[in-house]
């Protein structure tokens, strides 16, 4: 999947990183600024506007939700913000971290008009970084819900993606494009760590991405704890954006048996194998139980994103035939869940 991060996206939803776009936007909002602030004064007798949203006197329920998405440079950062735009989200790329409480102000300034506001960060310098970690301290002393996704990708896939395109990657300076990625992936480890949904993109287009966030934000209500439940074979690596793993290997694999080693863990008679074998129904049953309380856990911690990765050799029968189950059980528990069997069909 190749990421195109310099071509802008028209629409009156989204302003880009092209310099004529910025400047019209920058023109746009103090405009609309001073006539909302405008608006209160003359409604509050004349009363001064202060900087922060609670102090303005709007109210916590005009506070716009905010996304911000950010990631490794051709990981497929643009296409996920193109994704929330299509879904209504008000979208900003490129905006300097420093203005992110500004830009919630506004939108909690428009009366309701800007509800939700996405903003694509892109991080190439410390000061940048910095800026960040400040703009977010800010928004969690006031209160405002906004949520991290981070997008991932291996080495080897985003060094395909910018030799497709002839571009460099904009931190390798004169060294390669390994070296501009090493850069960044270490300038971006603690953001990594703090983000609340990791998308590794190694293996997806431009659709599969799409999907996937279209599965994260489509839902008109937001759900205390979404869930993505991913089959995965060990031969093939460790899926990089699981958040726990588990290992069905203990049972006797479907592939020694001749007439089941066609079939996936779909079919009822795999299905039926797998949990016929000691062990496996009480694995589930305790996994799930174990579950019940991480969710809680990730609930009290604010954390609403968890993919759950569970592995057998090929990622083609075990762990397909319990990634099912255990999406059911999550899924009767009330927790949201979208299940991906990653590696079936790759034998």
């Amino acid at each position: 999947m190749t990421e195109h991060e310099t071509q802008p996206t028209a629409g009156p939803q989204r302003a880009t990183g092209n310099p004529e776009a910025r400047t019209a936007h920058a023109q746009e909002t103090p405009r609309e600024s001073g006539e909302s602030r405008t608006r209160q004064e003359s409604q509050s007798n004349g009363a001064q506007v202060n900087t922060g949203v609670e102090a303005n006197g709007v109210p916590e329920a005009a506070i716009p939700e905010l996304v911000i998405i950010s990631g490794m440079s051709g990981a497929g950062r643009s296409t996920a913000a193109k994704c929330l735009e299509d879904l209504g989200w008000f979208v900003v790329d490129n905006l300097p971290p420093a203005l992110i409480p500004t830009m919630v102000e506004l939108g909690a300034r428009s009366q309701g008009n800007v509800a939700r506001i996405a903003v694509v960060v892109d991080v190439r310098g410390r000061r940048f970084f910095d800026n960040l970690r400040e703009s977010l301290a800010d928004l969690d002393t006031r209160g405002v819900t906004r949520r991290i996704v981070f997008l991932e990708s291996s080495d080897e896939a985003l060094v395909r993606r910018f030799e497709s395109v002839r571009r460099p990657h904009p931190l390798q300076g004169d060294g390669r494009i390994v070296d501009g990625i090493a850069a960044e992936r270490e300038l971006l480890r603690e953001l990594r760590g703090d983000a609340d949904l990791v998308i590794d993109t190694s293996s997806l287009n431009v659709h599969e991405l799409r999907a996937k966030m279209d599965a994260q934000f489509a839902g008109e209500e937001e759900p205390e704890l979404r869930a993505t439940v991913m089959s995965f074979g060990y031969k093939y690596g460790l899926p990089v954006d699981a958040d726990l793993v588990v290992d069905c290997r203990f049972l006797p694999n479907p592939h020694w048996v001749p007439e089941l080693r066609p079939f996936t863990g779909l079919n009822e008679e795999v299905s039926g194998y797998v949990f016929n074998q000691p062990g496996a129904k009480e694995f589930l049953d305790r996994y799930a139980e174990l579950l019940q309380l991480i969710a809680t856990g990730y609930r009290r911690e604010g954390k609403r994103y968890v993919t759950i990765a569970v592995g057998c050799t090929g990622g083609k029968h075990r762990s397909v035939a319990m990634s099912e189950k255990l999406a059911a059980r999550l899924a009767a528990e009330g927790v949201e869940t979208v299940v991906v069997h990653r590696d079936m069909g790759r034998e």
